[in-house]
């Protein structure tokens, strides 16, 4: 009886929530690896542009609010806390490309092997977590679709209805639907 049972279904959704919180944690983890970053990169960008201090305040300040966020794996679970979590993220963004601009004025920054190493590991982090995110809205798609279909559905009202459906990654940024304008006057 057993054997017939777990080729039905009865597993995915519990198989299905668990990759989700893999997932999840892995996009928290990308996050992680550039929140460590950022002092590095503001610690070179200093060195060079001591007078850009707005820019750089903001890069610090985007990254502190974000750090004291109480981020725990149960924040999936909450659609709210999710939306402010990515909204802070977005800000962080935000601020790492205002940064990427003042870069842009220094000549000999750009060409210091130290920042050049830091830049490429920031934007190699921003592309892992664009690929987090699309593995996690990916787990979320087969979760919710599992407990919304037919075998799942009837192991979910039977089995799993404290288990939620699950929210995705929503754009944060204003306008991020639209593609950016590019004006080199």
């Amino acid at each position: 009886m057993a054997f017939g049972l777990s080729g039905c279904g009865i597993n995915n959704i519990p198989t299905y929530d668990e990759s989700v919180k893999a997932n999840w944690a892995q996009v928290q983890n990308q996050y992680q690896r550039r929140a460590d970053l950022i002092p590095n990169l503001v610690k070179t960008v200093k060195a060079y542009a001591a007078h850009e201090r707005e820019t750089l305040e903001a890069v610090t300040e985007a990254r502190a609010k974000v750090n004291s966020m109480q981020v725990s794996s149960d924040i999936i679970n909450d659609p709210a806390k999710l939306q402010q979590f990515e909204a802070a993220q977005s800000q962080l963004s935000s601020a790492l490309s205002r940064l990427m601009v003042v870069v842009e004025r220094y000549p000999d920054l750009k060409a210091n092997q130290n920042f050049l190493a830091l830049q490429s590991q920031l934007e190699g982090t921003e592309n892992r977590i664009s690929v987090a995110r699309r593995d996690y809205i990916a787990a979320v798609e087969r979760y919710n679709r599992e407990i919304r279909t037919f075998p799942g559905r009837i192991w979910h009202a039977v089995l799993y209805s404290d288990m939620p459906l699950r929210d995705t990654f929503e754009a944060t940024s204003e306008g991020a639907e639209k593609a950016p304008e590019v004006d080199f006057q």
